[in-house]
């Protein structure tokens, strides 16, 4: 597959639910907490993907879900890629004592367990949305600020910063003016990447309760799923409805990655 494709590819499902969670209202006859057949029936004409326990229609509740998880997805890969982006490159621009102190900073963020933080946070702050966005930036953003940092130690060397620091250029200048629009590539492919994670990290924390039961996402389908037994009881729609969503959108994301990636990275594309 090449890198147009891949993009292409990529795009077109990630799009696919966007356009589920902007027009959900008009996709589906039934609300995703309202009773429109009887519990746990299987796919059919009338619930293509089947019933839950109380009789929602699991169709409904994945539309409806986009909205939550992509949302959660997208917020988290900005504000993690933005703050990854601008450590790094003060970072690997400065060196010396700001390299020291930016780094360290990163590394014990990095290795602080997200598990335990998401349950600290959601004790003080209560389970909801706004926390898992949280606790997703707040582990997500290091890894990207290692990135950027290594290719800015790179850049700052090459001829065209020099030809900036002769004429004269300030130091903003040449980080915003410079190097960012080269590293476009890079933070793209990385922020692509970055909603991967934070919409699989949404739903494993929703999964486990540290999210809002009462707001419907792919995440609480499946801790509701998992609650009430629904392996038991043969309700295998239930749970392979979200979890195909949450794969895809995966897919989709790293599609795009790579592909961004290889386009923009001569050395990748002769491979």
């Amino acid at each position: 597959m090449t890198e147009n494709k891949r993009v292409t590819s990529g795009v077109l499902i990630i799009g696919i639910f966007v356009f589920m969670a902007v027009f959900a209202p008009w996709l589906t006859p039934y609300k995703p907490q309202v009773v429109s057949g009887s519990p746990y029936s299987p796919p059919s004409f009338q619930h293509w993907m089947g019933t839950d326990d109380l009789g929602y229609d699991v169709m409904s509740q994945v539309i409806y879900g986009a909205r939550i998880s992509l949302t959660v997805g997208f917020t988290v890969a900005l504000a993690a890629t933005s703050i990854g982006s601008l450590i790094g490159l003060l970072s690997g621009f400065y060196r010396g004592v700001v390299d020291e102190a930016l780094m360290r900073f990163t590394d014990v963020i990095l290795v602080l367990p997200s598990l335990p933080l998401a349950i600290i946070l959601a004790a003080y702050l209560g389970p909801s949305v706004i926390t898992i966005i949280e606790v997703l930036t707040l582990t997500s953003w290091p890894l990207v600020a290692r990135v950027i940092r290594s290719q800015t130690l790179s850049l700052r060397e090459r001829p065209f910063v020099d030809a900036a620091r002769v004429a004269g250029a300030s130091d903003a200048r040449i980080m915003f003016k410079v190097i960012i629009p080269n590293l476009l590539s890079l933070i793209a492919a990385n922020a692509v990447l970055a909603i991967t994670g934070a919409v699989v990290g949404e739903a494993g924390l929703d999964f486990i309760g540290m999210g809002n039961p009462s707001v419907v996402s792919w995440g609480t389908m499946l801790y509701w799923s998992q609650n009430l037994g629904a392996v038991l009881r043969g309700a295998w729609w239930w749970i392979l409805a979200p979890g195909l969503c949450i794969a895809f959108v995966g897919l989709g994301a790293v599609l795009i990655s790579i592909g961004v990636e290889n386009i923009f990275n001569p050395r990748l594309r002769g491979r």
